[in-house]
């Protein structure tokens, strides 16, 4: 299944291509006085609790959901740009949820990406473009075989921009005829955002780099059969986005 994902983007790799020029150019304008605002907003602002943590000083981040998090993320790492892809729960009731709290579905979180990046060297508009091409946004909470609100296709936003470009996004890529079905990715605002288990982070690039002793320990079959094809496959599909 996550194959075929990778493939039918493939296909449409051309369309896919377009959006990620346009939208860079339309970005990388405004990336100055963006990140002139953000160094002053940080001296006057304290994070709320339903908001995720600060970024660092010039560096923006995005908040998505798209199944497991073990499956996107060593994407989002492996591109130019990007800092930092953190695993963690939002969207639900409450924060400090553990992972059993977030399986069993009654908290309302869903599994999701913190990315960290330089907006100098990759946008929002090509995070959330390339994220709407390495996972099926058309099946209603499910991703494969991981099915639940948990494993939701989602954007979160922060603010009226940030809402305003996941609707842009979600648009341009409806209008690229990428899936055959409609996209069902919910736009949601930043609730009760909680960092995932420390084992969670970096999961599956923990997994490749593993003796074999430490991989019969881990979740190896999801990793080897799953993970391990979208990973090969993102390599090919965006080789000229990756860091060197």
């Amino acid at each position: 299944m996550f194959v075929d994902i990778i493939m039918i983007a493939m296909k449409k790799m051309p369309a896919i291509l377009a959006i990620l020029a346009v939208g860079s150019t339309l970005a990388m304008c405004t990336a100055a006085v963006t990140d002139a605002q953000t160094k002053t907003k940080s001296k006057m602002e304290t994070t709320p609790d339903n908001s995720a943590p600060a970024n660092p000083a010039g560096m923006q981040s995005v908040i998505v959901a798209g199944g497991c998090f073990w499956c996107i993320e060593p994407l989002f790492e492996e591109l130019e740009g990007v800092s930092v892809a953190e695993s963690a729960y939002v969207g639900g009731a409450r924060k400090g949820v553990s992972y059993e709290e977030v399986c069993s579905g009654a908290s309302g979180h869903a599994e999701a990406l913190r990315v960290v990046f330089d907006p100098k060297k990759i946008t929002a508009h090509d995070i959330l473009t390339i994220f709407m091409t390495i996972h099926n946004p058309t099946t209603l909470n499910r991703q494969g075989g991981d099915s639940g609100t948990q494993y939701r296709s989602a954007i979160f936003f922060n603010n009226a921009e940030e809402k305003a470009l996941g609707e842009k996004v979600i648009k341009e890529i409806g209008a690229a005829m990428i899936w055959d079905a409609p996209i069902v990715t919910t736009l949601e605002p930043v609730l009760n955002f909680t960092r995932a288990e420390e084992y969670h982070q970096d999961y599956y690039n923990k997994y490749d780099k593993a003796s074999d002793e430490v991989k019969s320990k881990m979740n190896s079959g999801y990793c080897a059969v799953i993970i391990s094809p979208k990973v090969a496959k993102f390599r090919e599909q965006f080789k000229a986005r990756l860091k060197k």
